[in-house]
Parts: structure tokens; sequence; C-alpha cells
């Protein structure tokens, strides 16, 4: 690959996580990088002997001028965007009637309408040039819920039915749109990126509390292996026909495929009254 082939990877929250695991990828298989975090100091042992093909940029997502001088900064210095990873994000815990207002819109400001937003910012120079490869990192909550994870599932679920609505307007256009939703990966996420409202209501004691007692307790003990998972996320940007969907991980590949077996099971089950909801073939 060609320093002038190479393509140019936009990924924000990459100061740890899969972000972190992600820029190293992008970078081993030639690439051009925009790495971007809010903090950027974690950054430099990542860029460190690549600087000749890598960009640092400071980026809070919530941020419309930060997105707006970190997507010119990006064309600036490499002409374009290839792929962009919507990556930066945080969970948030809590039984759903024991969600904090400020804390849910908290979320989805950085979880939903982040990623939005700088996806918006980066589509006109991808529809220019009829080409590009947006990747949104949700979770296997966005294709699921779990007690305890109902305000992050929501975040998640809309990222998903967004990024469906997006494939349909941008794939004419030379624009592919892929979701990747991960399982539980062993990553500083319950450390560093998880918020959580304890369970105080003895009602929710068995569903919302025990999960939250559940996420603490598995972290540093999960079976997924970041490096792999950016290996494979990596790999779907070299392809012709990348997937909408790649779950990652076995968990969260087992638990997704039976959730939407089910769905399916009771959708079909339900048929003749969904039909009967129709006018008379008559009328």
């Amino acid at each position: 690959m060609t320093t002038n082939t190479a393509p140019v990877w936009f990924i924000t929250g990459c100061s740890s996580g899969f972000g972190h695991e992600l820029a190293r990828q992008a970078l081993a298989r030639g690439g051009k990088l925009v790495a971007t975090a809010r903090d950027t100091a974690p950054l430099a042992e990542v860029l460190h002997g690549h600087e000749d093909r890598a960009l640092a940029c400071t980026l809070d997502v919530t941020d419309a001028s930060q997105i707006r001088a970190a997507v010119a900064a990006a064309e600036a210095r490499f002409g374009r965007i290839d792929v962009l990873v919507n990556n930066a994000g945080y969970g948030y815990q809590a039984a759903v009637e024991e969600g904090e207002e400020a804390l849910i819109r908290a979320l989805f400001d950085t979880n939903v309408f982040g990623v939005f937003a700088l996806t918006r910012a980066v589509l006109p120079g991808m529809r220019l040039r009829r080409h590009g490869h947006v990747i949104n990192i949700t979770s296997v909550a966005g294709l699921l819920g779990l007690a305890g994870s109902g305000y992050y599932a929501a975040s998640k679920h809309a990222v998903e039915g967004w990024s469906d609505s997006l494939r349909a307007e941008v794939a004419p256009l030379g624009i592919n749109v892929s979701c990747v939703e991960p399982g539980p990966f062993r990553t500083d996420f319950a450390g560093r990126s998880l918020q959580q409202t304890p369970n105080r209501i003895a009602d929710y004691a068995a569903s919302a509390g025990a999960r939250l007692k559940a996420t603490a307790q598995s972290s540093g003990s999960q079976p997924g292996d970041p490096r792999r998972a950016a290996q494979a996320i990596a790999g779907i940007t070299e392809i012709a026909a990348p997937p909408r969907h790649l779950v990652l991980g076995t968990v969260g590949h087992d638990a997704v495929t039976a959730a939407l077996a089910a769905t399916l099971a009771e959708i079909g089950h339900w048929r003749e009254c969904a039909i009967a909801a129709d006018f008379p073939a008559s009328c």
C-alpha cells in the first residue's frame, strides 16, 4: 500500500480501549491516522515514530467548535477522510426508574448527538469523492436490552436505527456504513468509562441491582480481546462489501443471535393479528 493510496482514518475516543487499539491497527496496516480524544496525552506512545502520517487532535464530540476544528485539521493535513470510526462514548447503568435526568441527557449528548454531529461534518467530503466508510461502535446493547442498562441500550439502539437510515441514503453514493456490536471485552470500560446510579429501590435489587454488581465484579475477566477486536474491525475496511453488523465476541454473538431468533419467532406467532389490522381486501 503506497502513501498516496493509504486510507485516512479518523477515530474518536483513542485514549483507551477499542479506540487505542484501533489506532494502532490503522498505522500497522499502513494507513494515515487522525487520532482524537478529549485528552491527547495517552496518544503520544501510539503515534510515536509515525508522525509523518499521524495527527492527534483534541476532540470532545459534544463540542461543535471542536468537531469543526478537528475535521478541518484532518482535511488540511491529509486532504480527505476515508474511514470515520465513531468510537467515543461511555456507559451508564441504573434501573430505569432510578435514572438521573442530568446523567441521561449527558449520556445521549456523547453517545448519540455527538455521533450524529461528527458524521454530518465528515459526510460532505465522502459524498464529494463518492467514497468512504462510517463505522459506529455500538454494543450488543444496541440489539438487545439488559436490566440496569436501559438508558445505555437506548443510546446504542438510537445509533443502530440511525445507521440503517444513513446507509439507505449514502450507499448509492459509494459510502459504506457498519455498526460494530461488542460483547464483554477486557478494556477499562467498567473502571473508566462507566457511570452508575446505585440501586436503592428494593424491588429492583434482583434485576438492575444484580446487574450493576455483576458488571463491577467482572471487570478484568471479560473474555473479549480488544487487540483482536481491532484487527476484525480494521479488516472490514479492506473488503468490497463490509457488513452492516459486526457482532464481536462469543458471548455477545450468542446473546444477540438468541435474542433476534426469539424476536422473529414472536413476531411470526402474531402474524394473523398483524394482518388483521389492515383494511379488508374488498375495501
